[in-house]
């Protein structure tokens, strides 16, 4: 993997996937087709869906621990404070031997600097919530969201894939 490449690729899909408006019934029908999508794959994750400070939707499929709910929850307050996605945040943490704590001092109990959590931005305002899934490798994750979002945005997903391992 280069990781000055997935980086870009990663700030490409970040421009890209901006929604025109947002509300909770978008976020609703953005969950319930992750969840579709993870059943038919047979993946065990978690899913939630927050604008920052409100969760719309969430759910936790069968095989999935507390854990991975935990992991939502720390991989969303990584875009919460980045604005980014939590895996450019790790990657960029990775690239320069850093991490939340030393470079931030964020908590790791409470932030996660793994992929699967991805901004909810809207035109003309930013980043508004995240979209965050925990349960498979964190490039899967990262790239399972991704995947839903260009679904749910009509954006073609193999433009936007990174590239495979």
């Amino acid at each position: 993997m280069n990781l000055e490449h997935d980086l870009l690729a990663i700030a490409d899909q970040e421009r890209t996937l901006v929604f025109p408006r947002f509300d909770a019934a978008r976020a609703w029908k953005l969950g319930v087709f992750l969840r579709e999508l993870a059943i038919a794959r047979n993946h065990a994750i978690a899913i939630d869906v927050r604008t920052f400070g409100l969760p719309l939707f969430f759910t936790a499929l069968d095989g999935t621990t507390p854990d991975n709910s935990a992991w939502v929850r720390r991989k969303s307050n990584v875009v919460a404070h980045f604005r980014r996605s939590s895996y450019a945040v790790g990657l960029r943490l990775q690239q320069t031997n850093a991490t939340l704590p030393e470079k931030y001092g964020l908590l790791p109990a409470e932030y996660a600097a793994a992929g699967g959590s991805f901004p909810i931005t809207l035109a003309g305002v930013g980043a508004i919530g995240a979209v965050t899934v925990s349960g498979l490798s964190q490039r899967a994750d990262h790239e399972l969201v991704v995947e839903a979002l260009c679904a749910e945005l009509e954006h073609d997903f193999a433009k936007l894939a990174l590239d495979k391992v």
